[in-house]
């Protein structure tokens, strides 16, 4: 089996579909989207028409899950989901309401956006320090939460990495395909950040009771993105975009 493993593309159209053609050159069995799908001030819309025309077994992060939880007060106060939810239309927000939270996807592949108790919660990352380091074994195996799956698939975090277990597990996270870098206060303020534009997505071969993993880097013009953003009056964005860097 042959899987394309994509997260965290945040409307971000433009890196969509530079990772959507690269994806064609692998002949996948299965293309799994682990959520996060349309909050940024780039073209939600347009990534949901784009998304849906492929065949994507698809779960939602805590991003798609505010898009339709936020309340009309709470929107007033942020720009960026007022323009997703004017952009989106009824369509897409309904689409994002039927999304699971989790999902066993096959035999032994387990997927969440964050971890399998929380969408809002890093898996593989601890951010005490206020940047992303890697937990160890034991706190990855407890905030499995028991699941026994051989192949555990992550988002959220916007970094792209494999961790083996010590009880054999492969976590994968697929990075982002649309937002390299970004600042947050939640649940501490902290920053992740990749040192690079490119959008990130992995393919994952089975092959002899083991996963090859290929973590892919795909170019694509950041720049549309960036100018997408400042018209949004997200400069902080547009620098994300450009850099890959944290504020």
């Amino acid at each position: 089996m042959k899987i394309a493993v994509i997260s965290d593309i945040h409307s971000n159209i433009y890196a969509l579909e530079a990772v959507l053609s690269d994806v064609e050159k692998y002949n996948v069995d299965l293309k799994i989207n682990l959520g996060d799908i349309f909050y940024g001030p780039i073209a939600p819309r347009e990534t949901y028409d784009l998304l849906i025309k492929n065949e994507f077994i698809t779960i939602r992060g805590n991003q798609d899950r505010e898009i339709y939880e936020v309340s009309s007060s709470e929107a007033q106060l942020n720009s960026t989901m007022r323009f997703v939810i004017d952009d989106l239309g009824n369509e897409p927000v309904e689409w994002l309401k039927s999304l699971t939270f989790d999902k066993n996807v096959a035999a032994n592949i387990y997927t969440c956006h964050g971890s399998p108790t929380n969408d809002l919660e890093y898996l593989l990352e601890n951010i005490d320090s206020g940047s992303a380091q890697v937990r160890d074994d034991n706190d990855i195996v407890n905030k499995l939460n028991g699941e026994q799956s051989q192949l555990i698939l992550c988002g959220h975090s916007h970094v792209s990495r494999v961790v083996k277990l010590s009880t054999s597990q492969l976590v994968v996270n697929p990075g982002s395909v649309g937002l390299q870098a970004y600042n947050d206060d939640e649940p501490i303020v902290h920053v992740m950040e990749n040192h690079c534009p490119h959008a990130s997505y992995s393919i994952l071969e089975h092959d002899k009771d083991e996963w090859n993993v290929n973590q892919i880097k795909v170019p694509y013009n950041f720049e549309l993105a960036a100018k997408d953003a400042i018209k949004r009056k997200r400069e902080d964005w547009a620098y994300f975009l450009r850099t890959g860097r944290g504020l």
